[in-house]
């Protein structure tokens, strides 16, 4: 088991792989260096579930206050995201000010990304009975009720004692990545 995985831990689940034609493995590397040489790097992602204003601002300014890490804890799968890439030049918390991204970090084909200060491979399992949505209007529902579908990420909470769903199959994720999430945690791209 991980580390991570304490009682009320802070965890952004996402799947990931391919991504504007490039495959996990290229992307990793590019991120490592990035993180090497810039001290972060972005994760970018799309879709509403976790808006970066709405979403993932307020949950990861809620552990920051508490002083609590939040990671990203990422589900490898197969993907044909195979758009060209367009690369982001402007990054913004708000949609009102915009700043250049610095020099030296790529954010390739999404509308979000997520801002990390680590990156690194770690295999667990990650059982969803024991998470619940963080906030958001589905607040408290069990994650393995909240993942399902088209929805491929969250922002969760870590629950081990939580009473088990009524529902006759688990959802247990093989998490293969992690990354710390760090201000200004998620930003929109353009």
């Amino acid at each position: 088991m991980s580390t991570i995985l304490k009682p009320g831990a802070g965890l952004l689940y996402m799947k990931v792989g391919m991504h504007a034609q490039e495959s996990l493995e290229d992307i990793v590397e590019r991120k490592l260096l990035e993180i090497k040489r810039n001290g972060i790097a972005t994760w970018g992602y799309g879709g509403s579930s976790c808006h970066p204003r709405t979403m993932v601002q307020p949950f990861a300014e809620r552990y920051a206050t508490a002083q609590r890490p939040i990671h990203l804890v990422m589900e490898s799968m197969k993907s044909k995201h195979d758009h060209p890439p367009v690369r982001a030049t402007h990054w913004s918390t708000d949609k009102q000010t915009w700043d250049k991204i610095p020099d030296g970090i790529d954010a390739l084909g999404s509308k979000f990304a997520l801002i990390i200060g680590d990156l690194h491979v770690e295999s667990f399992e990650l059982s969803l009975d024991q998470t619940r949505v963080a906030l958001g209007p589905k607040e408290g529902r069990q994650g393995s009720l909240y993942i399902k579908g088209q929805c491929d990420k969250a922002c969760l909470e870590f629950a081990p004692d939580a009473p088990p769903p009524n529902v006759d199959r688990k959802q247990v994720k093989s998490i293969g990545l992690v990354a710390a999430l760090v201000a200004p945690y998620a930003v929109f791209l353009r």
